[in-house]
């Protein structure tokens, strides 16, 4: 099993940080690549001309490389915002079709859809949040639905942000092809941690930042888009999207077609070659480490709160419903109040979401966070 990586991190030991989900802290060598390139800002000539196109293309082939795409397939963004915002963009929605979306899913990969709606003549549906908690059967349950209006997307995101409720995404993409619709996959929780490989998945997009689970700093985003999708008009319209514009030209329009792949959809000012250089530190970290080893480490986490909680009267979903590596902890007549901030005046901390308790674990926690975690809520419980 991969071990403990507290030591890569400036975690004092008195903190038991179990929020990744929301934000992870940044590796110590990542903290030292930031100050050192905000160090290169400040003196620009010593920068060779060549240095933030060199950044760009190390983290889009680190991001590639979480998903087993072609770096070619991967474009720079900002946000998961601006990659929905781009696949609507290149994406027709036909009139009188569907749109599949999840209950209460963030805000991106539903906001989108609803805005557009209305315009384009056709419906966005809502899955709503199953009681029993199996979400791949809602959704397939949604798009095979007898009678219902033909479904051109699903866009929803892989592991639900509120409760870690694991989508089968493969099952959902394989139903999705045979009725000709499109996928968006909204993966922030997911990258990194679960298997990613879209040439099985064979997405039409995906979208994912590096500031959760990626170890990356916040700003940083990433777009996949299925090769059938690379022939679109980008959401910016950008030099660095263009065959041959370019300042040092003796023409500076030389050749302004597109670029034949996903870089034309790269975001622009692009070259932010401080936190580009983080993020890639990040990805580059949990790519060597391996997702396999990785889900095994906050299963293991996981599995280890969720044993001490069972007798505490706090439910916490089926293992086979949840993602490994995020709890959602329901209280019987709701969560206490203050509970969250008690906990964390005592160095212990997680967050409320929809409200239950989500806690969320990442490699630099270990078993003694995870006693920690149960002691601190048990006592409090009692209190």
């Amino acid at each position: 099993m991969l071990p403990s990586q507290r030591a890569l991190f400036e975690i004092p030991r008195q903190v038991c940080y179990l929020n990744a989900a929301s934000y992870s802290p940044l590796p110590l060598r990542t903290l030292e690549a930031g100050r050192s390139a905000v160090l290169r800002k400040g003196t620009p000539w010593t920068l060779e001309a060549s240095f933030a196109s060199q950044q760009n293309e190390r983290a889009r082939l680190a991001a590639a490389r979480l998903i087993n795409a072609e770096a070619s397939d991967i474009a720079l963004i900002p946000s998961i915002s601006y990659g929905v915002a781009t696949a609507a963009k290149i994406l027709p929605i036909a009139r009188g079709t569907r749109v599949i979306v999840l209950e209460n899913d963030h805000s991106s990969p539903v906001l989108e859809w609803h805005t557009r709606a209305e315009a384009e003549g056709f419906s966005v549906e809502t899955v709503r949040q199953p009681n029993d908690g199996d979400w791949t059967s809602a959704v397939l349950a949604a798009v095979e639905r007898s009678g219902a209006p033909p479904v051109s997307l699903a866009s929803i995101s892989s592991v639900h942000w509120s409760d870690g409720g694991l989508i089968d995404v493969d099952k959902v993409g394989e139903t999705l092809r045979r009725q000709g619709a499109a996928f968006l996959v909204d993966a922030t929780q997911s990258t990194g941690v679960l298997m990613t490989d879209v040439k099985r998945l064979d997405p039409d997009f995906v979208v994912f930042p590096t500031y959760k689970w990626l170890l990356g700093p916040y700003g940083r985003a990433f777009l996949y888009v299925a090769k059938r999708h690379q022939g679109g008009i980008p959401l910016e319209q950008t030099a660095s999207g263009r065959r041959n514009v370019r300042a040092e030209n003796a023409v500076y329009f030389t050749d302004s077609s597109y670029v034949g792949d996903a870089r034309r959809y790269d975001m622009g000012e692009r070259d932010y070659f401080i936190s580009m250089e983080m993020a890639s530190i990040g990805m580059e970290m949990m790519a060597e480490w391996g997702a396999p080893a990785i889900t095994q480490r906050l299963t293991m986490l996981t599995e280890r709160i969720a044993a001490g909680v069972r007798d505490i009267g706090v439910s916490v979903p089926e293992p086979g419903l949840r993602s490994p590596h995020i709890l959602s902890l329901a209280f019987k007549g709701g969560m206490p109040a203050g509970l969250i901030e008690g906990m964390a005046s005592e160095g212990v901390y997680v967050v409320p979401r929809l409200g239950r308790m989500r806690v969320s674990p990442h490699v630099y926690n270990d078993e003694a966070d995870a006693d920690r975690f149960v002691e601190v809520l048990s006592r409090r419980l009692r209190a």
